[in-house]
């Protein structure tokens, strides 16, 4: 991809809502703003959410009745964020079927 077409894709992506999973485990769910040739991005309205703790895990695991276990990711809002791109391990855009473009002309 030359440089001129990745421009022009990243211009797609703009104010998109973006999922970015991190190295340590971090996921940041915010509105993609710009990126720099780092390959840092910047996030605005962003939230991040955390695995449940060690301690969590274990105290969850006492209390289970049964087999399996059900714990929620903590959140907390951040609001504008650069995440740093050597630590991002994969991005997702999100997108609702409302908002694809059906290729079969159907809407």
């Amino acid at each position: 991809m030359d440089k001129d077409a990745a421009r022009e894709f990243l211009a797609t992506l703009l104010n998109k809502q973006m999922r970015i999973l991190t190295t340590d485990g971090r996921i940041f769910r915010g509105s993609f703003k710009c990126t720099d040739p780092d390959t840092n991005v910047v996030l605005a309205q962003t939230y991040e959410y955390r695995q449940p703790s060690e301690r969590q895990r274990a105290e969850a695991a006492e209390e289970a009745t049964g087999p399996s276990v059900k714990l929620d990711l903590t959140s907390r809002f951040l609001g504008l964020v650069v995440v740093p791109g050597h630590h991002i391990v994969k991005m997702e855009v999100e997108q609702f079927v409302s908002q694809m473009r059906s290729t079969a002309g159907i809407v």
